[in-house]
């Protein structure tokens, strides 16, 4: 009997799962509040996966799948009006077709539901400069960046252009002019959607990642000539994501991107997803906001420097990611084993529990 991909997906649209994984040998498997859970014992043959795929595909406005079949690797996005929108990671895995849903609203999210602080959302009223979303994979960058680009669309007559690999979230037109852009779809790269975007005439721009020292050089370039950036990178910590920045470049850049970099950058946020005392999962952040003695370490690459500094403060312009546990611990939203194991100095943070 041929599943229904259709109903697998309402499924877990009602489940509240994040994350759908459709593999060989399992049986359909979600991520809900971070564990994932078998929904049966009826284990996936390599015909059930293909034919799930392949409704997939069809889904998908009947997307090509000879890219998939010749590469064995193919990500988009697609929606079922009614019901959410998807963002795919079809693969194969010896031999056979598999793929993870990621299972996206089609409501933006709520800030305070999510528990992202207003601190951040403010970061929507710089007027230039590059502002950095940091961590790993899964981690809800994207969220992050869509309620900040929600909150600019809501109170200023911009023109925001977002450029991304799949497009996650969709942003309707409001104060400001949306222009999404999908890579491999609307444009061939980041760095080519990214110079092309500021022939567009843009006041903000969103670029999904920033994969390489070419895409980082135009980023900095755009910001440096008055538009607002941001991007996310896939590290931890406002200290190594400098690093990870300036070390990307070949060594008799680094001094001058150093430089070029203190005086763009506006903030850093980074952020993991954490275990809650009630079974969810919930940001906590790490917010550097550049000062004027940052923009200095920045330029004269006194990075250890600069992390001594983070992992002292505790407010102000800087808030580290061990003050942050600390408060949702003392706020009985975390366990103290939870705090300690995502933090970065354990043994600091359990002297001040």
């Amino acid at each position: 009997m041929e599943l229904d991909t259709t109903q697998l997906l309402q499924q877990a649209v009602q489940a509240q799962a994040s994350d759908v994984f459709i593999v060989a040998g399992l049986p359909v498997s979600m991520r809900i509040n971070g564990v994932i859970t078998k929904e049966n014992d009826t284990k996936l043959t390599p015909h059930d996966t293909g034919s799930i795929v392949t409704q997939i595909y069809r889904l998908a406005g009947n997307r090509d799948m000879h890219a998939f079949e010749a590469f064995g690797d193919d990500d988009f996005s697609f929606s079922i009006p009614g019901l959410s929108r998807f963002r795919v990671s079809a693969y194969k895995q010896r031999g056979t077709m598999s793929v993870v849903i990621r299972i996206i609203s089609f409501s933006l999210p709520n800030p305070d539901e999510l528990g992202i602080p207003q601190r951040i959302i403010d970061f929507s009223n710089f007027s230039k400069g590059l502002v950095l979303v940091t961590g790993t994979a899964g981690s809800g960058k994207s969220t992050t960046l869509a309620c900040i680009i929600d909150a600019i669309n809501h109170h200023y007559k911009k023109h925001i252009i977002t450029l991304e690999d799949p497009l996650e979230f969709l942003h309707r037109h409001d104060q400001s002019i949306v222009s999404q852009r999908e890579i491999n779809v609307d444009t061939e790269s980041y760095v080519t959607a990214l110079r092309a975007s500021l022939r567009q005439s843009p006041d903000v721009i969103l670029l999904g990642e920033m994969r390489d020292y070419e895409t980082m050089q135009v980023a900095m370039t755009a910001a440096e000539t008055g538009h607002l950036i941001f991007s996310t990178l896939h590290t931890i910590g406002a200290a190594s994501t400098i690093d990870r920045i300036i070390d990307v470049f070949p060594p008799n850049q680094q001094h001058q991107i150093a430089v070029q970099l203190s005086m763009v950058l506006q903030a850093v946020i980074s952020q993991q997803l954490v275990p809650s005392t009630d079974e969810k999962m919930i940001p906590v952040f790490e917010i550097m906001t550049v000062t004027p003695a940052i923009r200095n370490m920045i330029r004269d690459n006194k990075i250890p420097q600069l992390e001594g500094i983070i992992s002292s403060s505790a407010g102000g312009e800087i808030i580290s990611m061990d003050s942050s546990l600390l408060t949702l611990y003392k706020e009985g939203q975390i366990t103290a084993e939870t705090a300690l194991a995502y933090a970065t100095n354990p043994e600091m943070l359990k002297r001040k529990m």
